[in-house]
């Protein structure tokens, strides 16, 4: 495992740092991320950034009402973009159709995974974000990845 944080300045370097890990990622069928963090780490924000760097266009949100957003990008793969925080038990996780979607060709967004203990396969790669100062900081382990993951993101300008 290698676990490494990252300093982000602002929204903008959140972002960068989502695009930089999709990039870095793309050519894996897929797999599951967990996005933990306070309201307002910016999860959401890192979410946006992966999905804009494999070609989603058009509004990006949290789906704090609807749960799960699929994405179909542009070399045909599926991406879901989850948000736990409104399940009340790991059980509702059973009436959303996951198991349409295997990580093992799917890559799974998942924001307050700890909602889904027990229900979710586990993850590759866990990001947590936490207020730093003015910014965040990203501490991610690269349970599947190690240091080929480390050094792509590593390669992201300074903030």
């Amino acid at each position: 495992m290698s676990r490494f944080d990252v300093h982000l300045a602002d929204d903008a370097a959140t972002e960068a740092l989502g695009a930089r890990l999709a990039l870095a990622l793309k050519e894996d069928a897929g797999g599951v991320v967990y996005l933990n963090g306070t309201l307002g780490a910016g999860k959401t924000t890192l979410a946006r950034g992966w999905l804009r760097a494999l070609g989603v266009n058009g509004s990006i949100r949290s789906p704090t009402y609807t749960l799960i957003e699929p994405y179909t990008l542009d070399n045909g793969r599926e991406l879901l973009h989850l948000d736990l925080y409104r399940l009340k038990t790991p059980d509702e996780l059973d009436g959303l159709g996951l198991d349409d979607y295997s990580p093992a060709r799917c890559w799974w967004l998942v924001e307050w995974p700890e909602c889904g203990v027990g229900r979710l396969p586990p993850a590759r790669l866990i990001v947590d974000l936490r207020a730093d100062g003015e910014g965040r900081m990203a501490s991610i382990d690269a349970l599947a990845f190690g240091a080929a993951l480390e050094k792509a993101v590593r390669a992201l300008p300074a903030t």
